[in-house]
């Protein structure tokens, strides 16, 4: 079995290309220079000669803020490369899996958000990974589009990394308290999405369709930053205090969904998937990063 794997510098990426894949699965991990996705022929080419079994897309311009001034780069990654994937994978038959995002919903719903409720992007990324849907779903009927939520890793630029840095010379941060999500590991949104393309390629009647997966526990960004250091305090670690304020009081140029949480329930149906509280893949991310830090101290020069 020969599966693509896109965006291998992402967080999802990344954990795809290190997850523990079958023997007989044979991963291609296509970098920047081999696979272009902001040119539609080399895409379908590469696509069209690689003898694939399946093609995972974690692939994303995920430059919230900067997409607004960017559209046509945000465009072109999020909505023209996957409707060229789903045409060329739908020529050679085979599965596409692409991951997308809670930014296609407005945040308006007081309940956590279901795979079939409107769709209604506020910015620029959230309207290109939209449309990256829709040309999905129109593309290749053997699709699986994995929708999630504020994603963290040790790799990568992330909210927890970005909390860990700051905390390293700032006594007290001051962090968003009225936007809800569902915090979610890169490594367990691998391990899904294995998991998802591995049934598509055995099982041609495999479920497909839109689905949504995120670790489980809602909570603010507020929150998730006072949990990642209170982890960091019960090993003895210095950490700062943490403030919460309004999103009027940490204005940016794209807007932000006020709830981004999302049900979970058709994944666990379908594909028999179940995912784990948020504060314990926290834990994994936390532990390979002091690990990484004890690995490479720095050298005198």
């Amino acid at each position: 079995m020969r599966i693509l794997i896109t965006g291998i510098t992402g967080q999802v990426g990344y954990e795809l290309c290190r997850y523990e894949w079958p023997e007989d699965v044979e991963i291609v991990a296509a970098s920047r220079q081999e696979l272009d996705l902001t040119d539609a022929g080399s895409i379908e080419t590469y696509i069209a000669e690689g003898r694939f079994d399946a093609v995972i897309n974690p692939a994303a311009y995920t430059a919230v803020d900067r997409a607004e001034t960017d559209p046509v780069t945000a465009w072109k990654v999020n909505a023209l490369a996957p409707a060229v994937m789903a045409e060329a994978t739908r020529k050679v038959g085979i599965p596409l899996l692409c991951v997308s995002t809670d930014y296609v919903f407005d945040g308006t719903k007081a309940e956590a958000y279901d795979e079939g409720d409107p769709i209604g992007p506020v910015g620029v990324y959230g309207a290109s990974k939209a449309a990256g849907e829709l040309a999905v779903r129109t593309g290749n009927p053997r699709h699986a589009i994995l929708r999630t939520s504020w994603v963290f890793s040790a790799h990568g630029a992330n909210f927890v990394k970005t909390m860990l840095r700051l905390a390293a010379d700032r006594p007290l941060l001051r962090v968003v308290d009225d936007q809800n999500g569902c915090p979610t590991a890169a490594s367990d949104i691998a391990a899904t999405l294995a998991r998802m393309a591995l049934r598509l390629v055995a099982d041609p009647k495999a479920p497909t369709g839109t689905y949504h997966f995120s670790n489980a526990g809602p909570v603010t960004w507020c929150g998730f930053a006072r949990e990642i250091f209170r982890q960091q305090a019960a090993l003895g670690y210095a950490v700062p205090k943490v403030e919460a304020i309004t999103t009027a009081d940490y204005p940016t140029p794209a807007k932000r969904p006020a709830n981004s949480v999302l049900g979970v329930e058709k994944i666990g149906r379908d594909y028999a998937i179940r995912p784990r509280p948020w504060q314990e893949a926290l834990s994994e991310v936390l532990s390979e990063l002091r690990l990484e830090q004890r690995k490479s101290p720095e050298e005198p020069r």
